[in-house]
This record gives structure tokens, C-alpha cells and sequence, in this order.
């Protein structure tokens, strides 16, 4: 059973010791020239209490050996610089070398958040320019910058909805949530002071628009849905399901984290959403997981712009840019200084870069590339849902489970073949999901060789399912105890 379709090979060396056992006693990365002056003790130069003596067994190496060791180290790991990351519902897109000059460009870098208006107007533009190109993007009237990443987004805005609610004289005590919506929307909805009511999604994964009318009654402050969903189903009849909502008294919330499939092709404040969340970490290609910090912007109506977190960046009339701190309808604070103004300047980059046309090309590629997975897999793996998908698609293990192998058992041996898994076993309401988002990132020829691995395993499923059962079998480290290493985790090396 070869593997042809290796695309991030890991480095020949496997078996790298830890940088601890390659230390020698007497070796330094340093070698200083002799000192012309009287020598003078760290001990002595920052005072005793500020000295930190020698910690006892810290590795003595040369600086050869520190570059090597972690270069090959670095040669080790999976990333959107290495190969296609078709995580779903994650957007795990290439982040443009540009947007990181952006970034570190001096006055944009260097500037404390906090320093005098006049000294940082240029700082104030990008803030300003950002939430405005948002703005018109989703089709919303205001925005602010502040969440550090979607789920507090999520809780800014359902905490505008209960304020804007509770002044009109009843907050309500119930959000709806279909059974397709993003994890986090639950927490955002108990951590903001309400209660989660459930729908089910109907045959073809979207709300059903009769479970919906029985499930608004005066008790619900608002419908928080997902669009696309993440079956990767857009909800063909968003706007009688906001008018039917609206009808009832309660707001429209849209969890934007898959906004890569709408951006320059449609707007979501133009279909009846009241309040939404973006990922600049996701559609904007800023810095995603551990390359984070994320950033969570949230868009709304007009009628919900006084309740923006405090404080809100404004253009005066004569140009400049200002802080507006008086705000006394604004649900408060929900982040440090501005944001990450980090995320912002590399958003507005990749923004200003592409332009209209540029962007909506980059949607309706993600689109396109996520069809041609799906149709190119739907006759060897079970797809639960038979609709056009939008950015990403869900299929199931549903035939290779009548074997014994599931989704992570697929998963793994896909690492085998040089891929980065999809997302196993979510959403929840497929059971063994197997979902996957190429975004717009990946070329046909690298679509390809993931599709082909993909129909190989499934082919080896076949023929010997204990083979899949035990991968993966070229890796460094094989098949963990994932309940253990989970429990038990051992995170410190100790000679």
C-alpha cells in the first residue's frame, strides 16, 4: 500500500534528542573577546534580588548546534506554508507575505496604543478604515474592532441584543440555535444571560422554517444561526426566516466565522441580520491558532450602533480621527486599548490588495473548490446531505464504519499521505463527519493529490481495514492513547 502523494515529508531525521541531552559540559553559543576594563558581575551590575543564580541542568550548547537542532525541529512541522489545512468550518487560508510588511511597517509596529490622538492619526485611520470596509462588505451600518477573537464577538453581540432589549422594557429569556450552528454559540448565549433553546435542522440542513414559527414565541430574544451553516448549506430562505423572527419582536444574530463563502457575492445586512460577528482570522487571512492573536470584529444595524463596546473611533469633520469615549447606551469594554490593532492593519492590507472584484474572485474560488472536492469524493464516502455546498462540505464514514474504521481512524492515516487531516466528527449532527474546507488556497493539482489520497484510504479500507485501524505508520510518533494524553499530559522535560 505505497504512498504516492506525499506533499510535506517530514525531515530524514526523526529521532532529534531534546536539546537538553545534547548539551556538553564547558560548551557556549557565545565567545566573547577579553575585557580591556575590570570585569564587573552581573550579581554586582543588577543588585542581588534582581540575579537569577544558574539553573541547575540548563543544556550547554553551540550556536551551530542550537541552529540545527531547531531547524530540523521546524522541518517537522504541517502548516499553510507547507500544504493545503482543509480544516472546515476553521478557514485555515494562506496569509499573504504582504499583510505581515504591513504589519511591521514603523509608526504601525512601534506606536503605544494609548499614545495622545494627534500622535496616532495614522493608527486611527487604519482602525477607522478597517471597520468602514467591513461595514460595506457585510452590508451592516457600524462596527467595532474591540473582540479579540469570534466567540467574544458572539457574546458582544447577543449582550447588545439583551441591552437593546431590556431598555425597550423586557430583555427576554431565551436565544434559538440550530443544531448546525457553530460550538461556541451556545457558551456566548448562557455566558450573556440566557437560555438555549434548540432547533432541528430539517432533510435538507437548514432551519425549518415550521419549527421556527412554533419555537419564536415573545420569550425569545433572538434566532443565532450560522449562513452558511456548517454543513457548509447556505439557508435559501434567510429572509423569511429574519422577517418571521422580526415579526415576533426578537433580532436576527448571524455567526459570520464562514464568511468566506459570501464575501463580495452577498451581504448579509441586506437579507435581515441585526447583529453579526467576522473572523479577521479567517476571511481576512490574519495570523490564525497559534499564530494568532485572533480578532472578532462585530457589525450591526443602526439601531444597535449606540450599544458598540466603548470606545469607538470616529472621523470629524474636518478629517482627522478621534476617540469617542461618551457613550452612555454601550455595553462597556470587552477587550484592551482598541483591539488587536495588529489583526486590523493586515485585514485592511489584504482588504485594499484584492478590491471588490479580487475579493469576490477569492469566494467564489473557495466555492468552486469545495464543490470539486465533494463531487470528486461523493461516490466513495457517504455524503448525509445532497445539496450545493457552499466553502466547505461534510461527508460522512458512514460506509467505512461498516468495516470498523471511523472518521479519526480516516484522519490518521491521511497523515501517512502528507495531508493535514480534516475536521472529524463535526458537525455533531452528522454522525462519523469528515469535514472539509480547501478555501481558495489550494490549487487543482493540490486538490487533486488530497482527493486521491483521500479515494486511497478509502480503497484500503477495503481491502484491510486493521491497516487504517493502526495508522498512522510514518510519523515520528505513532497512534497516541489520545484519553491520557489528554488527561495526563506530561509538558516538562525532567533530566
Amino acid at each position: 500500500m505505497e504512498n504516492r502523494n506525499h506533499t510535506a515529508r517530514p525531515h530524514v531525521t526523526e529521532n532529534e534528542g531534546l536539546i537538553f541531552e545534547r548539551s556538553g559540559p564547558g560548551k557556549s553559543g557565545v565567545d566573547f573577546a577579553s575585557l580591556d576594563v575590570p570585569a564587573v558581575s552581573a550579581r554586582e551590575r543588577l543588585g542581588a534580588e534582581f540575579y537569577r543564580e544558574d539553573l541547575e541542568g540548563f543544556p550547554e550548547v553551540s550556536e551551530l548546534e542550537v541552529i540545527r537542532h531547531f531547524t530540523r525541529l521546524s522541518t517537522w512541522n504541517y502548516g499553510v506554508d507547507t500544504g493545503i489545512y482543509p480544516l472546515g468550518s476553521c478557514t485555515m487560508k494562506y496569509n499573504p507575505r504582504i499583510n505581515e510588511v504591513a504589519a511591521r511597517l514603523e509608526g504601525l509596529a512601534t506606536d503605544h496604543p494609548y499614545a495622545p490622538e494627534p500622535l496616532v492619526q495614522g493608527c486611527l485611520r487604519v482602525l477607522y478604515e478597517t471597520a468602514l470596509a467591513l461595514a460595506e462588505i457585510t452590508g451592516m451600518d457600524a462596527v467595532s474592532l474591540q473582540p479579540a477573537a469570534g466567540a467574544q464577538g458572539e457574546l458582544t453581540g447577543i449582550l447588545m441584543i439583551r441591552a437593546f432589549l431590556a431598555e425597550r422594557g423586557n430583555a427576554r429569556r431565551y436565544v434559538l440555535i440550530p443544531d448546525s450552528a457553530h460550538g461556541t454559540n451556545p457558551a456566548s448565549v448562557t455566558t450573556s444571560g440566557y437560555s438555549v433553546r434548540n432547533l432541528k435542522s430539517n432533510e435538507r440542513g437548514t432551519v425549518d422554517l415550521g419549527d421556527l414559527d412554533v419555537g419564536m414565541t415573545e420569550e425569545v430574544a433572538a434566532l443565532m444561526l450560522t449562513n452558511p451553516n456548517t454543513l457548509g448549506i447556505f439557508e435559501t430562505q434567510i429572509r423569511e426566516i429574519c422577517d418571521l423572527v422580526h415579526a415576533r419582536g426578537g433580532l436576527v444574530y448571524m455567526d459570520g466565522a464562514n464568511m468566506n463563502a459570501l464575501v463580495g457575492v452577498a451581504q448579509p445586512g441586506t437579507f435581515g441580520v441585526d447583529v453579526m460577528h467576522l473572523n479577521l482570522h479567517k476571511t481576512f487571512t490574519t495570523p490564525h491558532g497559534g499564530g494568532g492573536p485572533g480578532s472578532g470584529p462585530v457589525a450591526v444595524k443602526d439601531f444597535l450602533a449606540p450599544y458598540l463596546p466603548s470606545p469607538v473611533i470616529e472621523r470629524t469633520a474636518e478629517g482627522t480621527y478621534r476617540i469617542d469615549r461618551t457613550r452612555p447606551k454601550s455595553i462597556g469594554r470587552v477587550r484592551a486599548f482598541y483591539g488587536n490593532f495588529g489583526m486590523a492593519v493586515r485585514a485592511l492590507a489584504y482588504i485594499m490588495a484584492n478590491g471588490p472584484e479580487g475579493l469576490r474572485q477569492t469566494t467564489l474560488d473557495a466555492v468552486l473548490n469545495a464543490n470539486y472536492v465533494v463531487r470528486r469524493l461523493a461516490d466513495i464516502y457517504d455524503l448525509p446531505y445532497d445539496q450545493p455546498c457552499m466553502h466547505e462540505c461534510v461527508l460522512s464514514d458512514r460506509r467505512q464504519a461498516a468495516r470498523g474504521v471511523r472518521t479519526g481512524d480516516i484522519a490518521k492515516r491521511l497523515i501517512d499521505y502528507g495531508f493535514h487531516p480534516y475536521t472529524t466528527s463535526f458537525p455533531l449532527i452528522v454522525p462519523g463527519a469528515m469535514m472539509i474546507e480547501p478555501t481558495e488556497s489550494a490549487s487543482k493539482q493540490e486538490l487533486d493529490e488530497f482527493i486521491e489520497a483521500l479515494r486511497a484510504v478509502a480503497r484500503e479500507v477495503e481491502e484491510d481495514p486493521d491497516f487504517v485501524l493502526n495508522a498512522p505508520h510514518t510519523t515520528r510518533i505513532l497512534r497516541l492513547d489520545e484519553a491520557t494524553a489528554a488527561r495526563k499530559p506530561v509538558l516538562r522535560w525532567k533530566p
